[in-house]
């Protein structure tokens, strides 16, 4: 028995979030954000943000034992951010710098309106193989790690440390998960050769987690650029056919992942699986063969009720905190899709993850008071 279900690596982050008014833009976000004009909030929330600890607490909150692996400065922010967790009672494995300061993001929601994010990576630029803790990994059954286009030293050199780090959790029997961020295209970050490094981590990937429009970006650079041109004032996930969805699918599974799952907001969760029989060679899994081996499913989002809906950051990594935790409890594939789906619905309607996300067995009583139909695309 190992002393934990899950390691949560890699991007740790502070996201401040202005209270805009709640009135519909009829003039869209150009009409908000103009040079000079002044705009009453309603306050400043301060959410812990990053895969760190969006999925970690999630994934605490659904009743796995959870250790936290990032870095904080020693900082303002960095003390909110420590002392958040502490509350949480997951700080243990929280890495504590003094070279740089806390990674932060201001998020800009206004009411229907795509988020904007202005991130500043912090000290993540340094967070390194070095701040890893391999002891911790080696007592848990998954390895989750997340953000590496905001993560400098996992990017460098082509990603030679995402790689190593990857390779040596294989090594260990502990099976890895992976998620994604989007690269910003002007920064250093966005001007790697993701689509190379990616092709060298999979191979060592037993499940990753991106969301639609990071694994467009990623695989297909060219359509996602010729996609992006013309979308206009359209969310670019809406224009991404099927087909091309499933293509990129195919690629990354042939590339080594034994377990695709691919988050696209409001249109739903896409779901590929390969050969799983490796993954359950790990100590603690046990994948039924017959249900999630070659099996390529999509589940549609479950309905929102926009008068709950609170704050839309964070959704992505608490579908995936559902998925992950499905995974570990050995479930169909059906049923870690729908409560992925429902996990990262009712994270609409929460302000603290932690403290106000559904509880595991509420998500399992919707499951069975309410139809929601999986298409299913295999051998199709």
């Amino acid at each position: 028995m190992k002393k934990y279900d899950a390691i949560i690596a890699g991007y740790l982050c502070m996201d401040m979030v202005p209270e805009f008014p709640d009135q519909e833009l009829s003039t869209g976000i150009s009409g908000l954000l103009k040079p000079g004009k002044l705009i009453e909030i309603g306050g400043l929330e301060f959410n812990l943000g990053g895969v760190v600890a969006n999925t970690g607490l999630a994934m605490k909150k659904f009743g796995k034992k959870v250790y936290l692996n990032g870095l904080i400065g020693n900082d303002f922010i960095g003390e909110i951010a420590k002392n958040m967790l502490d509350k949480y009672g997951l700080a243990e494995g929280i890495k504590i710098t003094g070279i740089t300061g806390t990674a932060f993001g201001i998020v800009l929601a206004p009411p229907d309106v795509d988020r904007i994010f202005l991130e500043s990576p912090g000290c993540s630029k340094i967070f390194d193989i070095d701040f890893i803790d391999f002891k911790a990994i080696s007592e848990s059954r998954l390895f989750h790690f997340g953000y590496p286009p905001l993560l400098r030293q996992f990017y460098l050199n082509g990603g030679v440390q995402l790689k190593l780090m990857f390779s040596k959790v294989q090594e260990m029997g502990v099976a890895t998960s992976l998620d994604f961020s989007l690269p910003d295209l002007q920064s250093e970050s966005g001007k790697q050769n993701w689509l190379q490094i990616i092709r060298q981590v999979l191979p060592y990937t037993d499940i990753f987690v991106p969301s639609l429009e990071e694994v467009l970006q990623v695989m297909k650079p060219d359509e996602y650029a010729r996609i992006l041109s013309v979308s206009g004032n359209s969310e670019i996930i809406d224009l991404i056919p099927i087909s091309i969805i499933r293509d990129i699918g195919r690629t990354i599974i042939d590339l080594g992942a034994k377990v695709l799952l691919i988050k696209a907001g409001h249109r739903g969760i896409y779901l590929l699986t390969g050969d799983v029989s490796p993954l359950n060679k790990k100590e603690g899994f046990n994948l039924s063969d017959a249900n999630w081996n070659h099996r390529e499913l999509w589940c549609d989002a479950y309905p929102v009720d926009a008068e709950k809906v609170k704050n839309a950051t964070g959704a992505g990594d608490t579908a995936a905190a559902a998925f992950l935790s499905g995974i570990l409890d050995g479930l169909i594939p059906e049923t870690a899709l729908k409560l992925a789906a429902i996990a990262g619905r009712n994270n609409l309607y929460c302000r603290d993850i932690y403290l106000e996300i559904s509880e595991w067995q509420e998500m399992e009583l919707e499951l069975t008071s309410r139809q929601h139909e999986i298409s299913d695309l295999s051998n199709k």
